[in-house]
């Protein structure tokens, strides 16, 4: 496949490395990270081979919710760094050819922005409506909490004017009325003031949250006779107008940032069912958003590493329907939350948890976990790199979340979520090389024993052959070198073995196998490969190796216990090297 088909569409096989600026590297050794720090680490991501960082919040805030409690979104977290600094960090990623995108959290802001002071000072603030009012509370959906610890109301009583506003999240985090135009309008200048200052685009935190029409379906229920609560007559309060469809909102977002850069791109959270989420993209004509988490092929993923069985990840691939045109998947192996399991029935949920996080303290919210793969597994290496194989081979975009390509682990001593975005471990030595400040003043302690710095850093997996970062950077450099496996048609197969997972990825002629063994035993196979035979070969990309096809399309597979292989098909004088060529050549030389 040419290059130049796929370099406007940079998104399609992206390696995207999401960090946390705050927790990565701290550059003025205040104890905390900041964009000085982050610019002296990006040669790092350029050797592990990422194309794209992922900037967690870095805008001002009073940090009540890691940053996403948002005060100012034209501006850098002091804490963090200056504008200046930002821009320095912007053009050394440049430099380096990787991209930038950070997140859109534009679902609320913090109970502290100008805005939401004004709009609480008076009912006639030009700021009111920015925001969601009612003057009574409305009844609860308990499912609707986001954080069930914390909150168990979506509307909370704002002393001040007398009225209710509506927070999806926590009380201090009062959502947007989206509904309103001169909100829209605002958050198209937020997206253009930071493309201007180099960002390719941005993930979007909550996509489902962002374009619920609050306001319509509180009127509707206060408002409507039965029957008139689908937005077809509006209630009172609404002068008898339909609503805009929120819709509008994400597709008008995605042509303004087309109209400032045609590369740009929107990576959307949307934790839905697929037939729901297909309408995130834009259903067919793929002008909403560029690209969506698979939540629920991660799910699936779990339960099969949990049973020992790919049968639940292979049926979740058959059932995801298959994106508009320009349009992706992202896949991914753990993110900056819990990890959520809420797609899977309580059974499935409770097997992973009996698998995986057996301790009530492992758990959050009763529908995930506050732990990382590597203790998870139980710190087995030969399950971590399959995982990690599977992750880059699966068709969509690999998003990494930051210590993954060394095997961190989790403190389960620090609150929620917080237990995975501790310090980054850059080295063995004081604080894992991440500040020269007493960790007192961290803001989330340092993992401690067998997953702690000391046994766990980037330096000294650099310099070992066998460590998870090389292994990460190998399985990188192959997954940019096989374009079938993030622009291909994809088809999973039949092995006749429950505990594998086999796969091909087809295009221009071109094919790639994926196969990855769940179990802890040796398996043996056969493939029957639909328009290839004995005129080509196929070649391990992971391993050396080389296995030919039979006259009818069959080949013979072995996978160790949690195996994996990468095998590209090809006419045997184009195939890659390996060992067995390299020998032939010199024994031809000598002779």
């Amino acid at each position: 496949m040419r290059l130049t088909h796929t370099s406007d569409l940079w998104w399609k096989n992206a390696v995207v490395y999401c960090l946390d600026v705050e927790t990565y590297a701290d550059g003025n050794g205040d104890g905390i990270g900041d964009f000085r720090g982050a610019t002296q680490h990006i040669d790092h991501l350029e050797r592990l081979g990422v194309t794209c960082i992922w900037l967690m919040p870095f805008f001002p805030s009073p940090d009540r919710d890691d940053g996403y409690d948002i005060t100012d979104f034209y501006s850098v977290d002091p804490r963090l760094g200056t504008l200046g600094e930002f821009v320095e960090f912007m053009r050394t990623a440049r430099d380096r050819g990787i991209r930038v995108i950070a997140d859109l959290v534009v679902n609320h802001t913090s109970d502290e922005h100008p805005w939401f002071k004004e709009a609480r000072s008076s009912k006639e603030s030009r700021y009111r409506d920015w925001y969601i009012w009612s003057d009574t509370p409305e009844p609860d959906d308990p499912k609707g909490v986001v954080f069930p610890d914390k909150e168990n109301s979506l509307w909370q009583l704002d002393e001040e004017s007398g009225q209710y506003y509506y927070h999806r999240f926590y009380r201090f985090q009062p959502d947007l009325n989206v509904g309103n135009p001169e909100v829209r309008d605002e958050i198209a200048r937020v997206l253009g003031f930071w493309m201007e200052l180099g960002l390719s685009g941005f993930r979007v935190d909550a996509v489902p949250f962002l374009v619920e029409d609050v306001s319509k379906k509180e009127e509707g229920s206060k408002e409507a006779p039965a029957g008139e609560q689908d937005g077809k007559k509006a209630g009172k309060g609404q002068d008898a107008k339909k609503l805009p469809d929120v819709h509008d909102f994400l597709r008008d977002l995605r042509a303004f940032m087309n109209r400032r850069d045609g590369g740009a791109m929107l990576l959307g959270e949307v934790n839905l069912e697929y037939p729901d989420l297909l309408k995130y993209f834009g259903n067919d004509l793929g002008n909403e958003v560029t690209m969506c988490f698979d939540f629920i092929g991660m799910q699936r993923m779990y339960l099969s590493l949990a049973r020992g069985d790919a049968r639940p990840l292979a049926e979740s691939l058959k059932e995801r329907p298959a994106p508009p045109k320009d349009s992706h998947w992202a896949t991914f192996v753990r993110n900056h939350d819990e990890l959520t399991l809420d797609k899977l029935s309580e059974p499935e949920r409770q097997e992973v948890f009996s698998a995986f996080g057996p301790d009530k303290d492992m758990q959050l919210y009763g529908r995930g976990l506050r732990r990382r793969l590597p203790p998870m597994l139980d710190g087995d290496l030969r399950k971590i790199k399959m995982v990690y194989s599977l992750l880059f081979s699966l068709p969509g975009t690999p998003v990494l979340f930051y210590g993954e390509e060394i095997g961190m682990g989790e403190n389960l001593r620090a609150e929620g979520r917080q237990a995975v975005r501790t310090p980054m471990q850059w080295t063995p030595h004081r604080n894992g090389g991440f500040s020269t400040a007493d960790p007192k003043s961290f803001r989330n302690p340092l993992v401690e024993g067998e997953y702690g710095p000391e046994h766990i850093n980037v330096s000294a997996q650099r310099r070992d052959p066998d460590s998870l970062l090389m292994w990460m950077t190998k399985l990188i450099e192959q997954y940019r070198g096989c374009p079938e496996l993030a622009w291909g048609d994809y088809q999973v197969l039949d092995t006749g073995e429950s505990s594998v997972l086999a796969h091909r990825a087809d295009i221009d002629g071109a094919t790639v196998l994926a196969m990855h063994n769940f179990a802890d035993k040796e398996v043996t196979f056969d493939l029957t490969l639909d328009g290839l035979d004995d005129s080509q070969v196929l070649t391990d990309l992971l391993l050396d190796g080389t296995s030919k096809i039979s006259s009818d399309g069959r080949v013979t597979i072995e996978l160790d216990p949690y195996g994996c292989r990468w095998m590209r098909a090809s006419e045997p004088e184009l195939a890659p090297a390996d060992a067995a060529d390299v020998k032939e050549s010199e024994a031809q030389s000598r002779s």
